[in-house]
């Protein structure tokens, strides 16, 4: 017997297939949970434009001390590391050799002085011998002439007086030569005895003694090994480099009273100073300029060839917008941040012009904002990776310190 199924049940099974079907086909709708960020809001506050760089202390004056003539050190009057003075001893050289050299010439120029009295003694003797033989060629000449002499008689008067009157000239010229002896004798005596002075070296400038190079006993070379190096570290100079932008304020300030710079060395000690010099070009390859500041270093805080923290305050710049420097993003056109829609919790992207970084003493670094901000707009500060334009998101509760 065939079993017939009634139509009206046929339908219905068709109608809760289709329908099942359809919800397994139906793909079930999924709404992203708001990103959580923290935020911060704009400030307004008055801001010193300040530099900071890394400097380099240098002594003001640097004296390699050599010796001016070749002799044996008999004695080292000062330490090593010890502050002199200028003019204080430093090395004593054996004189010696120049004590002898002048107990000879003082012999010579005595000598010289005895040979010129003696050619004196010889013009005058010659002198008058030539000036009476001289008057009988004469009278010899009126003789021959008036027929009482001979020719012959009167030419060998004549001789006689031109013979008296060479030795005159000859006289003349062994005093001047004696005298000409004498003067060269004395110069090199000057210049012996400044030798004599060489052999005590003094310290040209007042400073600090570096290592001693010669011991007593070494023999110092004329002009060759350096014995000793003296520094001056006080005052001192410290050298560092400013990015070119800041030149104009710089001079600027300089123009009307000196630029205060401070410096701080690794353990923490402070001096102050001022600028003393501007390069007179800027570092192409790093945008930057070489300054100078003199400081007076009474305490040695700072010393030659140390690096030391240098920063100085050119002005204090009013009303300038502030935000946390960690809330800036990088983009194509540059840096930008995302604003809060506090009204329906969304966020937007918005370009900002940076002037420059500033760390108030004790807290984390903050942006100087020229453009792009007002007082008061709440800038996402954590969470902006996953955010974009008009993001729903949930505001966290701001971390100690607003940041």
């Amino acid at each position: 017997m065939t079993t017939r199924i009634p139509s009206v049940l046929l339908a219905l099974a068709a109608a809760l297939f289709a329908t099942s079907c359809a919800k397994e086909a139906a793909p079930t709708a999924v709404v992203a949970p708001p990103e959580a960020v923290r935020v911060l809001a704009a400030t307004s506050a008055d801001v010193p434009l300040e530099f900071a760089a890394i400097g380099n202390v240098e002594a003001i004056s640097t004296v390699d001390v050599k010796a001016r003539v070749t002799a044996p050190i008999l004695r080292v009057h000062f330490a090593e590391g010890q502050d002199v003075k200028q003019g204080d001893y430093l090395f004593e050289l054996d004189p010696e050799t120049f004590n002898r050299q002048i107990a000879e010439i003082d012999a010579n120029v005595a000598k010289d002085a005895a040979n010129e009295k003696q050619a004196e003694a010889n013009i005058l003797r010659d002198d008058a011998t030539w000036k009476n033989l001289d008057a009988i060629a004469k009278r010899s000449a009126r003789l021959n002439k008036e027929g009482i002499l001979s020719a012959e008689q009167s030419a060998q008067a004549e001789s006689n007086a031109d013979a008296a009157k060479a030795s005159v000239d000859a006289d003349r010229a062994a005093r001047d030569s004696a005298q000409a002896a004498a003067k060269a004798d004395r110069a090199r005596l000057e210049q012996i005895r400044l030798q004599l002075d060489y052999t005590k070296i003094r310290a040209p400038i007042s400073g600090r003694a570096g290592a001693i190079a010669a011991k007593q006993g070494n023999l110092a070379k004329e002009n060759d090994n350096t014995l000793v190096t003296l520094l001056q570290t006080s005052p001192v100079y410290v050298s560092f480099p400013v990015p070119e932008n800041l030149l104009a304020e710089i001079r600027k300030y300089n123009a009307t009273r000196p630029l205060e710079v401070s410096a701080t060395s690794s353990d923490g000690k402070t001096g102050t100073g001022t600028l003393q010099f501007i390069d007179n070009t800027v570092d192409t390859t790093t945008g930057t300029i070489r300054l100078k500041a003199n400081f007076a270093n009474a305490d040695r805080a700072l010393w030659p060839g140390q690096f030391v923290n240098v920063s100085a305050r050119l002005a204090v710049e009013k009303d300038r917008i502030l935000i946390a420097s960690k809330a800036l993003q990088t983009g194509p056109n540059g840096k930008y941040v995302w604003v809060l829609n506090a009204a329906d919790s969304t966020v937007s992207m918005r370009d900002v012009t940076v002037l420059r970084l500033f760390n108030p003493p004790g807290k984390p670094e903050t942006a100087v904002i020229g453009t792009g901000l007002k007082p008061g707009d709440s800038v996402v500060s954590e969470g902006q990776m996953r955010l974009a334009p008009n993001a729903k998101v949930r505001v966290l509760t701001a971390t100690a310190g607003g940041n």
